[in-house]
């Protein structure tokens, strides 16, 4: 197969692992069947089993990250839809976006302390805590490589998917306000997919602080990295 066929293969294979696995999660929603968990399990098996070299995987799957750009544009969209809950809960809005937003990254920076890291992967790790569009703009303020935080921010995102109901249980967390802030402050998109399986208030509370977090990163990484650096 030439090098332009394998590509498109590539391209292709990946969108439809992603929209399968999204089919066999919406028939039965069980973690071990998130789209975010096993599409990217799917794609290394691809990839290593028919050997496909990365620079013919990402000849044409490179477009779906550019997708990003206009994804983080669209977060405005929910943000104007939810404007009644934004005006109903802003202090708590605001202390959930920067409660997360602080210790984010003070566990990522305490971490990479404890356990030394090459420094590229360590300044990668640090905005590992907001969403993927706002994290790979944010990474390479800290020195970071942003594909590296992509991969930092998966990771974070299906362990706050996996363990968030035990940790609910373990420190009694009841009300629908703290479950969706707690999830949209550190476990982002996937967290917000699974603060929407819990009920309607906790997603739209998980998406707006998930939103808000994001852009403080954002806006807020010059100083950040500064302090931190």
């Amino acid at each position: 197969m030439s090098d332009s066929l394998l590509a498109l293969f590539s391209l292709a294979a990946t969108v439809a692992f992603y929209y399968l696995t999204k089919l066999a999660y919406q028939r039965k929603r069980v973690v071990w069947r998130a789209p975010i968990l096993v599409a990217p399990l799917a794609v290394i098996a691809l990839v290593m089993g028919l050997r496909i070299p990365l620079d013919d995987y990402f000849h044409y799957t490179h477009l779906l990250v550019m997708m990003l750009g206009p994804a983080t544009i669209a977060f405005a969209v929910p943000i104007y839809q939810q404007r009644a809950i934004i005006r109903r809960y802003p202090v708590t809005l605001v202390i959930g976006v920067l409660t997360g937003l602080v210790l984010g990254l003070l566990s990522s920076w305490l971490l990479v302390r404890l356990f030394p890291l090459p420094a590229e992967l360590a300044n990668s790790m640090l905005v590992r805590s907001v969403s993927t569009p706002f994290a790979m703009e944010a990474a390479s303020t800290f020195g970071g490589v942003p594909d590296i935080t992509a991969m930092l921010v998966l990771i974070t995102g299906i362990t706050g998917m996996v363990v968030c109901e035990l940790v609910f249980r373990a420190v009694r967390i009841r009300t629908s306000l703290a479950k969706g802030v707690a999830l949209g402050a550190s476990a982002h998109g996937a967290g917000t997919a699974k603060a929407r399986e819990l009920g309607n208030e906790e997603g739209v509370i998980a998406s707006l602080t998930m939103i808000f977090t994001g852009i403080a990163m954002v806006i807020g990484a010059p100083l950040f990295a500064h302090v931190l650096g």
